[in-house]
C-alpha cells in the first residue's frame, strides 16, 4: 500500500502538479499544503515556557504548574494543537507512511522555531523507536521531522546518539498513570554530550513522560541544556 500510495502521487504530481494534502486543492511546489488549509491549521499560541502545553492567552506566567516544580525541558515549542486535522496527519503517517505528511509536519515546526526567539541547539536529538518498531514501521517519524527541520536550524542529527534499550508498549494505549512507568530508563546514550546543547524532537507530546525519561539520560550523557521540539502538544 505504501508503494502504491507514492507512486499514485508521483503520477498526480506530474500530471496536475502538487497537491494540498488536506484539500487536494494546488500547493506550493514544496510544501504540500496550500495557504488556506494551513491558516487554519489550530495553532499553538500560548504555551508553557518548559513543556509547550497549553495555557490561556492572558496568562502573565507562561510556566505551568507541573514545570514550575519540575521543568520537562529548558525551552520547549510545538507549533500545534493536536486536534484535527493534525491528529490525521501524524496517525496517517505513522501508520500508512504517508511521508509527505512528515515534510509538511516539519516544515510547519521548522517555521515555528525559525520564527521563535529560541537558542539554536547543538543537536537534534529525535525520540528514537526500540529496534523491532523500527523494522515493523521502517521509519521513524519524529527523525524524518527532525531531517526536515534540521536545514533551516543548521543543526546537524544525532540519530546515532540514543538508543530505546528495551520495547516499551505504546505511550497512546495506556492510562497517564502508567506512561511513566513505561519509560523510565527506557533509553541509553551511546554519545558524550559533555556540555551540549540539544533539543529532542518528537511528533506530538501528550503527557510528557517520553521527552522527560528522554531528557533525563541526555544529562547523564553530559548535556547541559535540554530543549523539546514538537509538531503538537495534547
Amino acid at each position: 500500500m505504501p508503494f502504491l500510495y507514492r507512486w499514485s502521487k508521483t503520477v498526480q504530481t506530474h500530471l496536475f502538479g502538487p497537491a494540498c494534502v488536506l484539500c487536494h486543492g494546488t500547493a506550493p511546489l514544496t510544501h504540500d499544503l496550500c495557504a488556506d488549509c494551513q491558516a487554519d491549521l489550530p495553532w499553538l499560541d500560548a504555551a508553557c515556557h518548559h513543556c509547550a502545553l497549553a495555557m490561556p492567552t492572558a496568562a502573565t506566567e507562561r510556566v505551568c504548574r507541573d514545570c514550575r516544580r519540575r521543568p520537562l525541558a529548558e525551552q520547549a515549542l510545538a507549533a500545534l494543537h493536536y486536534r484535527a486535522p493534525v491528529d490525521w496527519l501524524i496517525t496517517r503517517l505513522k501508520f500508512n507512511a504517508r511521508m509527505p505528511h512528515a515534510r509538511v509536519l516539519g516544515d510547519l515546526l521548522a517555521e515555528r522555531i525559525v520564527a521563535s526567539d529560541l537558542d539554536r541547539p547543538d543537536w537534534l536529538v529525535p525520540v528514537p523507536l526500540h529496534a523491532r518498531n523500527l523494522r515493523e514501521r521502517g521509519f521513524n517519524q519524529a527523525e524524518r521531522i527532525a531531517r526536515r527541520i534540521a536545514g533551516p536550524l543548521d543543526t546537524p542529527l544525532a540519530v546515532h546518539a540514543v538508543q530505546r534499550g528495551r520495547n516499551t508498549q505504546r505511550q497512546s494505549t495506556l492510562a497517564a498513570s502508567a506512561r511513566r512507568a513505561n519509560v523510565r530508563d527506557a533509553f541509553v546514550c551511546h554519545q558524550d554530550l559533555t556540555g551540549a546543547h540539544v533539543a529532542i524532537v518528537d511528533d506530538v507530546v501528550t503527557t510528557g513522560h517520553t521527552a522527560r525519561a528522554l531528557a533525563a539520560c541526555l544529562r547523564r550523557a553530559g548535556a547541559l541544556r535540554v530543549d523539546l521540539y514538537a509538531v503538537a502538544r495534547a
